[in-house]
């Protein structure tokens, strides 16, 4: 009820929002049913010495600053945040299906208009609104990354797929894989953009190798990324990783190029194992559920955009003032 009041329809449910915050491996618990305004209430009322977000400017549904309180309050910190990755992103390419986000190609006359109204009202475009490429430096991947090697006596797990659109259905299948060890050290195979592309079609993937990388390494239950794994898993890579175990969930494991089955090998050793992870959600029907609900989508987008340059041009007239 909150995020509709103020930032139009969410994507995910409740419960759902709830599971994949839990899984993030640097969240230490949930506070539910929070207001979208922090005030000094919550914060106390959960211990909390300070509020954090990012430096994009978010306003209520009337156009106050929503960390006000806690900014007076001298409670208040902020982290610079990463260009190209938003919820509003992500929903311009889903809203599109279209591959220029993860090709070489010049973007589609289509793509670039799309994303123009995306994220553009009609006097303007306002910095935090709108589509822009995610740069991967090793630094970033370093501070996701958990540097922790196997250690002796644990099970080495390995897990492949697309992993795109990281979502609850992930987290559930990676957290019943996590069950099935006493000490697990899960590997996660990440098929480029071009693999997923093949065996997923239309145009997957949504997010590019870059940016599934960083949200599979920030789930709790993954201990390491292959970037890039092949799509049969080979008996070097079963040797090199020194796996005890292959497991895959309930969806359909599409041929390789040849028409081998990918998992053969580990299924020849007697170490394949199916998941299931008792969610039925998948990154197409988060699609599906973009697409319905595409116009207030839109709507969303742009009063945000208005709003936010309404801001932007408030600052502004403050700055000449002053001069």
């Amino acid at each position: 009820e909150e995020i509709s009041k103020h930032k139009g329809p969410p994507v995910f449910t409740q419960e759902e929002r709830y599971k994949m915050v839990q899984a993030i491996k640097w969240v230490d618990e949930i506070a539910p049913g929070a207001p979208y305004v922090t005030t000094l209430e919550t914060l106390d009322k959960y211990s909390c010495d300070f509020c954090v977000h990012g430096d994009d400017i978010t306003l209520t549904i009337d156009g106050k600053d929503t960390y006000e309180e806690v900014k007076t309050a001298g409670r208040y910190r902020e982290c610079k945040r990463t260009q190209g990755v938003s919820t509003t992103d992500l929903v311009g390419r889903m809203l599109l299906m279209t591959k220029a986000h993860h090709s070489n190609i010049d973007e589609d006359l289509d793509y670039r208009k799309h994303t123009d109204n995306f994220g553009k009202g009609p006097k303007g475009h306002s910095p935090w609104t709108g589509v822009s490429q995610f740069l991967q430096t090793s630094q970033k991947i370093i501070q996701f990354a958990s540097g922790k090697e196997p250690e002796p006596g644990d099970t080495i797990i390995y897990v492949a797929g697309a992993f795109d659109l990281f979502h609850v259905g992930h987290v559930d299948f990676l957290a019943k894989v996590h069950q099935l060890a006493e000490k697990p050290y899960i590997i996660a195979g990440l098929h480029f953009d071009q693999e997923v592309n093949r065996y997923k079609g239309k145009n997957y993937p949504i997010m590019n190798i870059h940016e599934r990388t960083l949200s599979v390494l920030a789930c709790r239950y993954v201990s390491e990324v292959v970037i890039g794994a092949p799509y049969a898993v080979t008996a070097d890579l079963l040797d090199h990783f020194k796996v005890t175990l292959v497991c895959h969930g309930m969806t359909e494991v599409v041929p390789d190029k040849d028409g081998s089955d990918p998992y053969e090998e580990p299924k020849r050793r007697g170490i394949f194992q199916l998941v299931d992870s008792g969610s039925n959600l998948t990154t197409d029907l988060i699609v599906q559920r973009i697409i319905k609900n595409r116009l207030e989508f839109e709507a969303r987008n742009q009063k945000k955009e208005a709003k936010e340059l309404a801001v932007l041009e408030a600052m502004r007239r403050l700055e000449e003032e002053k001069h």
